[in-house]
């Protein structure tokens, strides 16, 4: 079937997008020395750091009705809550534009109380944690369950960073590949969990069938897709896990939103109704987003 190569009528959700507050941005060194993630990812100048200004700016240029940003993995927790309150604020700022996930160090005392103040404050999940960068072992999660059985009581979704055990290497690559995964996600069955990076090839392995159960509640994104895959891994995954569970994430300013969004519109879609699911549906259901506003033209 060709589908026509235009934006689903309901807009267009970018399910993982960063932003920091401005002192953030305008002070990097300063955070450079503090995190180590960070140092690791953002020592070069040239690696993008964005406000909410310029993310509006970019998704009315491109067209995206709505993104949802995810925080940044501090190993600090005072970082996390800084970086949670800016969040929550433009959030509310920006009407109908943005949702938001927490992120709370899942190592750290009172992690739960964190977790509980994004609930209250409106985010609509948790996100996204990574293992390397805030120290601890996806297969060794009695270290953390506290959170994550948190997130089970209340339904909240989570965002999770994802490796791939072969192919190039990468800043910020890391070592959560799918084997050690799948050990969490077994260890949390009722838990809604959201696998960044198409899971570091995950969903391949659901063409076994004990994954396929394992993993029955996992949701992918293609954040950063293009430095990772070939177009082709959309049908691949799609075919392999369904329309419903693939979210579109472009993983800003990692990528060109406008450019991203232009490349997988024009993948062979099989209908309309698996592209706008895609591009829109999924993420409207995974995180509960009532109110969509038209980009600014």
């Amino acid at each position: 079937m060709s589908v026509p190569l235009q934006m689903p009528p309901g807009g267009v959700i970018d399910a993982h997008v960063h932003v920091f507050p401005p002192h953030f941005v305008s002070a990097r060194e300063a955070f450079v020395a503090r995190d180590r993630w960070f140092e690791l990812l953002y020592t070069n100048p040239k690696a993008l750091l964005v406000t909410v200004d310029s993310l509006i700016e970019t998704m009315d240029h491109a067209g995206v009705a709505h993104s949802v940003l995810c925080g940044f993995p501090w190993s600090d927790p005072g970082l996390c809550r800084e970086h949670n309150a800016y969040m929550a604020e433009v959030v509310t700022a920006h009407p109908g534009r943005l949702s938001w996930l927490g992120i709370v160090d899942p190592n750290a005392k009172g992690c739960e109380s964190d977790a509980a103040w994004c609930l209250e404050h409106g985010a609509s999940g948790l996100g996204e944690f990574n293992a390397d960068a805030q120290g601890f072992d996806w297969r060794k999660t009695a270290e953390i369950d506290s959170v994550f059985r948190l997130c089970c009581e209340v339904d909240f979704p989570v965002l999770v960073h994802a490796s791939e055990a072969v192919g190039h290497d990468y800043p910020g690559k890391g070592s959560a590949t799918p084997e050690r995964l799948l050990a969490f996600l077994e260890r949390f069955p009722d838990l809604r969990v959201i696998v960044a990076h198409w899971g570091g090839g995950l969903p391949f392995y659901e063409l076994m069938p004990e994954v396929a159960v394992a993993a029955a509640k996992v949701v992918y994104d293609c954040a950063a897709s293009t430095y990772l895959y070939r177009p082709r891994v959309f049908r691949t995954v799609i075919d392999i896990v369904g329309q419903d569970r693939v979210l579109f994430g472009s993983d800003y300013p990692v990528l060109r939103m406008g450019r991203f969004l232009q490349r997988v519109l024009q993948l062979e879609w099989q209908s309309v109704d698996e592209r706008d699911a895609v591009l829109f549906g999924n993420a409207r259901r995974v995180f509960g987003i009532d109110s969509v506003k038209s980009p600014q033209t």
